[in-house]
C-alpha cells in the first residue's frame, strides 16, 4: 500500500528513540562511533548493489551495461546536480539552520531538547534513500527503500535519543511530512514517469545512498545534500534521450 514505508520509518524511529532513552547516562563514544560505522558498512553495500543492479541487466544470458545515452545522461545529472546543489548550497543552509535553531533552544534554556530534535533530523530526513525511497513508494507502492531506511534510523535515533534526550524521537515529525509530501507528489506525478524515468531515478538515487554510507564510515566527504538536484536532473535527461536516442 502506497505511504506504508513512511509509517513504518515513522514508527521505527519512535520505538528507537523510545529505547535509547533507557539507556541512561548515553552510550560511550567508542559504542557510537563502532555502531555508526557499522551502519555506514551496511549503507555502502545497500548503495553498491542498487547501483549494480541499474547499470547491468542480462539479456539473452549475457550481460548488458547501460547505453551510451544512459551513461551520458547519467554523467551530466550528477555534474550539473552537484553544481546546482553548490550554487544553491543547500548543505550549508541546512547546517545554518541547525545551528539557528541552536542558538534559539542555548538562549531558552532547552537546548538539550532541540539540539537532539535538530541533529536527528538532519541525519534521518535529508537523504538519498529518503527522497528515492519516497518516490517509488509513491509511484510503485514499493516501501522497500524506506524499510531498510527504517532499520537504519532505528538504530541512529536510538543512539542519538540515547545521547541527547527525548528530542531526538521528535524527528519522526519532519520525517512524515517530508517523506509523506514527497510519495503524494509522486503518486499525482505518476503518468509522466515512464519505467525508464525510475530506473534512472533509482540508478541515481543508489549512488547517493553509497555516498551516504561513505559519510557514515569515513566522515564527510560528499555534501550529499548538494548532489540531490541530480535527481531531477537525471528525470530531465532521461526523457531527452527517449526523444533523441543515442
Amino acid at each position: 500500500m502506497v505511504g506504508t514505508g513512511t509509517m513504518v520509518n515513522v514508527l521505527a524511529i519512535i520505538v528507537g528513540g523510545s529505547l535509547g532513552l533507557l539507556v541512561r547516562g548515553g552510550l560511550k563514544a567508542r559504542y557510537q562511533e563502532g555502531v555508526i560505522k557499522a551502519l555506514g558498512l551496511s549503507t555502502i553495500f545497500i548503495g553498491a548493489s542498487g547501483t549494480i543492479q541499474e547499470m547491468f541487466t542480462v539479456e539473452a544470458g549475457q550481460l548488458v551495461s547501460l547505453s551510451i545515452g544512459e551513461t551520458l545522461s547519467m554523467i551530466l545529472a550528477l555534474a550539473l546536480g552537484s553544481l546546482a546543489g553548490e550554487m544553491l548550497d543547500l548543505d550549508h543552509r541546512m547546517e545554518q539552520l541547525g545551528l539557528w535553531l541552536k542558538s534559539k533552544a542555548d538562549r531558552k534554556g532547552d537546548s538539550r531538547f532541540v539540539q537532539g530534535f535538530v541533529t536527528a533530523s538532519l541525519v534521518v530526513c535529508i537523504g538519498a534513500m529518503a527522497i528515492v525511497g519516497s518516490i517509488q513508494d509513491g509511484l510503485t507502492g514499493n516501501g522497500a527503500t524506506l524499510y531498510t531506511k527504517s532499520i537504519l534510523d532505528f538504530m541512529i535515533v536510538m543512539i542519538f535519543a540515547s545521547t541527547y534526550g527525548k528530542g531526538a524521537i521528535f524527528s519522526a515529525l519532519p520525517v512524515g511530512v517530508l517523506q509523506g509530501t514527497v510519495t503524494l507528489c509522486a503518486g499525482i506525478l505518476s503518468p509522466v514517469f515512464s519505467p525508464a524515468v525510475i530506473a534512472n531515478l533509482s540508478l541515481l538515487g543508489n549512488m547517493l545512498i553509497f555516498c551516504v554510507g561513505i559519510n557514515l564510515s569515513f566522515g564527510t566527504k560528499f555534501k550529499v545534500a548538494n548532489m540531490l538536484p541530480s535527481l531531477v536532473f537525471g528525470a530531465v535527461f532521461t526523457v531527452c534521450s527517449s526523444l533523441l536516442p543515442l
